[in-house]
């Protein structure tokens, strides 16, 4: 082994360690004790090593922050403001300090870009990594997916498909200047935070966090509050990144619109509303399910149990 459970503890401590006004009691006790407000949104995420990340592609650093990323983004696609995390990991023994540090730095850092502080967590030895995180936030009015209303626009924070073409990129070991943005998606997404909190400050009806599938996402929102989405391929063909995005599958003979329909990681925002900010790519009508998401052949979407 590496290392010994006294060292990760006290390297954990020095990285997690704040002295926030809303942090009553830390890390280094039983439990934390943390100040909220009335009302507390409240989710939590796993990542398993093969299954979610794999360690020969990407850093201790961009997973720390991507598996941070999907809980915070959880907490903004419900209207909520992250303020706590709490993270249990399970190591093998055969990780370095350094490669334990460096993915609590990931997660740090991208808590810190949210303001939000990690107080405690769990720590156990496993035949693979696997990080949970349970992410706390305060919350006044829910925005939920069952909120959409006949008459509402759809509308995406940033373009989705960004992670699935690095992850095509990646396990095809293909070289390319155009590549690495798409790459680096997958390994760490830049969660667009402050489309979320637009998004909620002009009361989008309905909003969620798109982290398996545009096409499953947008179903789920539409099946929920009982209307249909209409999206426009002509629209979402205008976002500024379509062009790039659409450069690089067709130089890989992809289907472009598998990528943005059936990829997933991207941890883009999805709400429906009038006059929001963000990119308009579709209409709300009266049916159900969607439509608009013409492909070349069947959606080949993420899925836990194949």
């Amino acid at each position: 082994m590496n290392f010994d459970e006294a060292g990760v503890i006290s390297a954990l401590v020095r990285i997690f360690g704040v002295t926030h006004r809303g942090v009553e009691i830390g890390i280094g006790d039983d439990a934390a004790v943390v100040s909220t407000t009335d009302r507390t949104v409240i989710t939590t995420d796993m990542a398993v090593e093969g299954t979610h990340f794999r360690t020969e592609w990407s850093g201790a650093f961009d997973i720390g922050r991507k598996v941070a990323a999907a809980n915070l983004a959880d907490v903004y696609a419900m209207g909520g403001s992250p303020r706590y995390l709490v993270a249990a990991i399970t190591l093998t023994g055969q990780e370095s300090m350094q490669w334990i540090e460096d993915l609590a730095e990931g997660i740090a850092r991208e808590a810190a870009s949210c303001g939000a502080y990690v107080v405690g967590g769990d720590l156990a030895k496993g035949p693979c990594v696997v990080i949970s995180i349970t992410a706390i936030g305060n919350i006044e009015n829910p925005i939920t997916r069952a909120g959409a209303q006949v008459g509402d626009s759809i509308y995406i924070s940033s373009l989705p498909g960004w992670s699935a073409a690095g992850l095509f990129i990646i396990e095809k070991d293909l070289e390319d200047d155009l590549a690495l943005h798409a790459v680096s998606e997958y390994s760490a997404p830049s969660v667009d935070y402050a489309s979320a909190i637009e998004f909620s400050n002009k009361r989008a009806n309905s909003m969620c966090d798109v982290s398996d599938a545009l096409i499953i996402q947008a179903n789920q929102l539409a099946n929920a509050s009982g209307v249909a989405l209409k999206f426009d391929q002509k629209l979402i063909a205008e976002h500024p990144e379509f062009a790039t995005l659409k450069e690089i599958a067709d130089s890989q003979d992809v289907d472009v619109w598998q990528w943005i329909f059936a990829g997933g990681e991207d941890h883009i925002f999805l709400a429906t509303g009038v006059d929001l900010n963000g990119f308009k790519v579709g209409t709300v009508v009266a049916g159900q399910g969607v439509s608009g998401v013409e492909m070349k052949k069947a959606p080949d979407t993420w899925r836990h149990f194949q």
